[in-house]
């Protein structure tokens, strides 16, 4: 059985993308949803896919149901094509859309196929990610999200926190000492992000720490800083 591998590409950072690993037997519908857990997105909306050429022009479509709106032809259900049947090539692309209201556009694009299956894997697979997921409805909410499954993820306790800085560096910039995962902000301005002390940070994934990255670069949004945001982790 054929394994086919679709990197997805988010249409506005081409370095932002999934890899999902398929079997060419299963539906886009089941590729649908590969993407949007991939994505972290929830699966409340409309969505559609789209046959692509190599300069990613639209062709037929595949729905995921029958919407009310003007079709040029007749749209393909999602649930009943198999991705088999609509693979023509070796670079075989389509056009993944989601949300018609917030217009997330992704782009796909077939990057290689396996005779074999890995035995490890429950297919579709996410084998591949790049970049910090966009976040659906707003930074904030996704950002929250997973500080909180990091506090349970890494056993955080609440006395882990700290309000204060400890010593300046060569800078002037205000620096704690309690903990490994620092963010150094301007004291002058007033306004200081940090999060919790963790023993060692070597053991934080990538994904983690961008999104720890990404919460203290909202904090300082919201203040008005201008200012550069450095993390640094101890041990990593």
């Amino acid at each position: 059985m054929a394994i086919l591998k679709f990197r997805t590409y988010w249409e506005e950072d081409e370095s932002v993308y999934r890899d999902v690993a398929i079997r060419h037997t299963q539906t886009f519908k089941e590729l649908h949803d590969a993407i949007l857990k991939s994505y972290e997105f929830d699966n409340k909306h409309k969505a559609t896919f789209y046959r692509s050429n190599e300069n990613w022009q639209r062709g037929r479509e595949i729905s995921l149901e029958k919407y009310d709106k003007e079709y040029k032809a007749e749209p393909l259900m999602m649930s009943e094509v198999t991705l088999a049947s609509e693979v023509k090539n070796p670079n075989q692309r389509f056009i993944y859309e989601y949300d018609f209201n917030k217009n997330w556009h992704f782009m796909i694009e077939l990057i290689n196929v396996d005779k074999e299956e890995n035995a490890k894997l429950i297919y579709p697979a996410c084998v591949r990610t790049e970049g910090l997921a966009p976040s659906q409805y707003g930074t904030k909410g996704l950002v929250d999200k997973r500080l909180a499954e990091m506090e349970e993820k890494y056993d955080l306790q609440p006395e882990a926190m700290r309000d204060g800085f400890g010593q300046e560096n060569e800078d002037g910039e205000s620096v704690s000492d309690e903990g490994d995962i620092l963010s150094i902000t301007t004291q002058s301005l007033g306004c200081h992000v940090i999060y919790h002390a963790l023993p060692d940070t070597s053991a934080l994934s990538p994904e983690d720490k961008a999104t720890i990255l990404t919460y203290c670069m909202c904090n300082l949004a919201m203040a008005a800083m201008t200012d550069t945001v450095t993390l640094l982790f101890r041990g990593s």
